[in-house]
């Protein structure tokens, strides 16, 4: 990665599925194999956030800083063309989720070490006040093994709802 490179990459916060060890994460060795992503460590964002799991054990950060805990995540630091990738994994364009801006600062730091500003994935603003409702406005700190249980790949959801259909119908419905 050549100086100019490092410039002009992004640090992005992965919370869910991108972290290691969870099933998006090949997206991320992918792109670590092609010089579009490093990993930093990991981190913890400086605010309050929900993190619920919604239809499919899949993982959404709101956009509601003062609600929900600390989160803990990985911090990468990522090119361009590896930016572009997540937005089209993570469906920026189609409302599923929006990308934005989080302080965050090293695990295990305390309240000492500067805080740095990363872009993060938050869930779409048209269905993140009802997702947590329908979550009884608890959230998690950190999605584990534990939230993943259960989780379902995109290729074995209903393939005739969309993403944000199987997410209204989750949070008009009453159980799991």
């Amino acid at each position: 990665m050549g100086m100019e490179e490092i410039q002009r990459q992004s640090l992005v916060f992965t919370y869910g599925t991108l972290k290691k060890g969870f099933s998006n994460h090949t997206l991320i060795q992918h792109m670590i194999s092609s010089n579009d992503a490093k990993f930093v460590g990991i981190y913890r964002t400086v605010d309050k956030f929900p993190l619920v799991c919604g239809p499919y054990r899949v993982p959404f950060l709101l956009n509601m800083p003062g609600s929900g805990d600390r989160v803990f995540g990985e911090l990468y630091a990522v090119s361009p063309r590896g930016l572009d990738r997540m937005d089209e994994l993570e469906g920026t364009t189609k409302g599923h989720y929006k990308r934005d801006q989080v302080k965050v600062r090293p695990a295990g730091s305390g309240g000492e070490a500067p805080s740095i500003t990363a872009e993060v994935y938050f869930a779409g603003e048209s269905y993140s006040g009802e997702l947590w409702r329908r979550c009884g406005e608890r959230g998690v700190s950190s999605y584990t093994e534990k939230e993943a249980k259960g989780y379902v790949r995109r290729k074995d959801r209903p393939q005739n709802l969309t993403f944000l259909e199987q997410i209204w119908s989750f949070v008009n419905s009453d159980s799991d």
